[in-house]
C-alpha cells in the first residue's frame, strides 16, 4: 500500500468517527479518491425499481438512474404525487422512459397485489432500491395491525424482494439496496418488543431501531443469495437536506443545515451500487462508495441467536420462507 492510500485511509477513517462524514464536507473531501463514475448509459436496457421515489433522495435515485439509461419503475403511495415525480425526471432526464407505480409499502396485501402486477409486466429487474421510509410522532399501525416504521421500513422491503426474486434472477446481474440510516449506530438489535408496543412511543427512537433491522436484514439476504448475481446490500445517505427531515427533526435540521447534502448526493451511493456492482463483504454495509463498519469500537457485534430470532419473526409476519442460513426452513 503506498503513502497516498494509507493517507486517504486515515482520512477516510477520521471523517467517519467524526460525524463530519455525514456532511457535505464529508463527501466534497471522499470525491478526491472515491471509486469512478458508472458509464455513460451504464443502466441502458435495464430496469430499476425505487420505492419511496415522491421527494428528496428517492425522487434523486430516479432521476440518476434515468440518465443512467434506465427504465425507472417510480413507485409511491400517492398517485398525484407520483405522477409529479414522474414528470419532474421526465424533465430532468429527457427522453428516459418512467413508469408510475402505486403501493403503499407498509401494506402487505398491497405489496403482494403490485409484485403480482409488475411480475405480470416485467421480465427482469437490474435494481431494487428500498428507499421508503415513515417517522410518524405517534404509534401507528397498518392494515394488517403491524407498527408503522417496521412495516415500512422492514416488513414491506423483505416481501417486495421475496417476491420479486425470479426477476431480479432473470436480470443476470442485479443489486438489492436497503437505504439505512446514520442513525442506526445508536440502536442494537432488539427482538423483545419489535411491534414497538411498550412504554411512551418515540418515533425517533424507533426510526433507528427500524434502520438497524435493515442492516441486519440486508445482511442475511445477501448471505442468502451469496453464489448467485443478485447481491443485497444497505448503505446510510449521510445527513440530507429532505422534506423528512425538516418535518421530523426540525431542530436538527435548523442547527446542521448549512452542512446538510443536497438529495443527489445522499443517492449517490445507491444508485453507484446498483449501477457498478462492486464486491461487496459482510457485512454489506456502504457509505460514500465505500464499506462501512455496523458498530463503532466499543459497540458488540450482532448476537446469532438474536439475529436468528428476528428473522424468523419477520418472515412468521410476511408469511414468507424460513430459508436463512443457520435458520431452521
Amino acid at each position: 500500500m503506498n503513502t497516498t492510500s494509507v493517507l486517504t485511509g486515515v482520512v477516510d477513517a477520521v471523517l467517519d468517527r467524526s460525524l463530519i462524514g455525514y456532511t457535505k464536507l464529508g463527501s466534497g473531501i471522499r470525491r478526491l479518491w472515491w471509486p469512478a463514475d458508472p458509464p455513460a448509459r451504464a443502466l441502458a436496457g435495464k430496469r430499476v425499481v425505487v420505492t419511496g421515489a415522491t421527494a428528496g433522495i428517492g425522487e434523486a435515485m430516479a432521476t440518476s438512474f434515468a440518465r443512467l439509461g434506465a427504465t425507472v419503475h417510480l413507485l409511491g403511495r400517492n398517485p398525484d404525487k407520483v405522477r409529479q415525480s414522474a414528470g419532474v425526471v421526465r424533465r430532468e432526464a429527457p427522453g428516459s422512459v418512467v413508469i408510475d407505480e402505486i403501493c403503499d409499502i407498509g401494506d402487505l396485501a398491497a405489496v403482494r397485489a403490485w409484485t403480482d402486477d409488475l411480475s405480470g409486466r416485467v421480465d427482469a429487474l437490474a435494481g431494487l432500491v428500498h428507499n421508503a421510509g415513515a417517522m410518524p410522532r405517534e404509534r401507528t399501525e397498518t392494515p394488517q395491525g403491524h407498527e408503522t416504521q417496521l412495516a415500512c421500513h422492514v416488513l414491506g422491503p423483505h416481501l417486495i424482494t421475496e417476491r420479486l426474486l425470479p426477476l431480479l434472477n432473470a436480470a443476470k446481474g442485479s443489486s438489492v439496496v436497503f437505504m439505512s440510516s446514520g442513525g442506526m449506530y445508536s440502536a442494537p438489535l432488539r427482538v423483545d418488543d419489535i411491534e414497538s408496543t411498550g412504554g411512551d412511543y418515540d418515533g425517533v427512537r424507533v426510526y433507528a431501531r427500524t434502520k438497524r433491522m435493515q442492516v441486519v436484514l440486508a445482511e442475511a439476504w445477501a448471505d442468502r443469495l451469496a453464489g448467485t448475481d443478485v447481491r443485497v446490500e444497505s448503505m446510510h445517505p449521510g445527513w440530507v437536506e429532505t422534506p423528512g427531515v425538516a418535518d421530523a427533526l426540525p431542530t436538527f435540521r435548523t442547527i446542521t443545515r448549512p452542512l446538510l447534502r443536497d438529495a443527489a448526493d445522499g443517492a449517490d451511493t445507491a444508485v453507484w451500487l446498483v449501477a457498478t456492482r462492486p464486491e461487496s463483504r459482510p457485512h454489506h454495509f456502504w457509505h460514500d462508495r465505500a464499506q462501512r463498519p455496523t458498530t463503532f469500537g466499543w459497540q458488540r457485534g450482532q448476537d446469532p441467536a438474536a439475529v436468528s430470532l428476528f428473522l424468523g419473526q419477520i418472515t412468521a409476519m410476511t408469511d414468507t420462507a424460513n430459508v436463512w442460513s443457520g435458520s431452521a426452513n
